[in-house]
């Protein structure tokens, strides 16, 4: 049986560009492997969380739906991703009593920083 999630992959048109966003939000995210465009599978792995993500050249969603990546962070960890977020000039919203902070990039996924107390460093 599964023990840990292993990567998360999700379809980016600009496997780069969505890795800047991600990096930009989240100063611990960090480029593991840079996109090949000679590769027949380009793609840009991306550490963040403790998981691999691996941004893969391709059609992304045609509109945002209930799917969405959910971080447990502090609600510091959160108004500081906020103010990264108004810097960049990139669009959130609150919710459920501002313990909730969504966001998408470029492609239409969505992530959400949910404030939660028991958040290890």
């Amino acid at each position: 049986m599964p023990k840990a999630l292993s990567h998360i992959a999700l379809i980016v048109n600009h496997p780069t560009r969505t890795a800047h966003l991600l990096t930009d939000v989240f100063p611990d995210a960090r480029v593991l492997r840079e996109e090949d465009p000679e590769d027949s599978h380009p793609e840009v792995i991306l550490a963040l969380a403790g998981l691999e993500f691996a941004l893969i050249r391709g059609q992304g969603p045609a509109s945002r739906n209930g799917d969405h990546i959910a971080f447990a962070v502090t609600k510091q960890e959160q108004l500081d991703c906020a103010r990264r977020m108004d810097a960049l000039a990139l669009d959130y919203q609150m919710a459920r009593d501002d313990t909730a902070l969504y966001f998408s990039d470029y492609d239409n996924h969505v992530f959400e920083l949910e404030v939660v107390d028991d958040v290890a460093p």
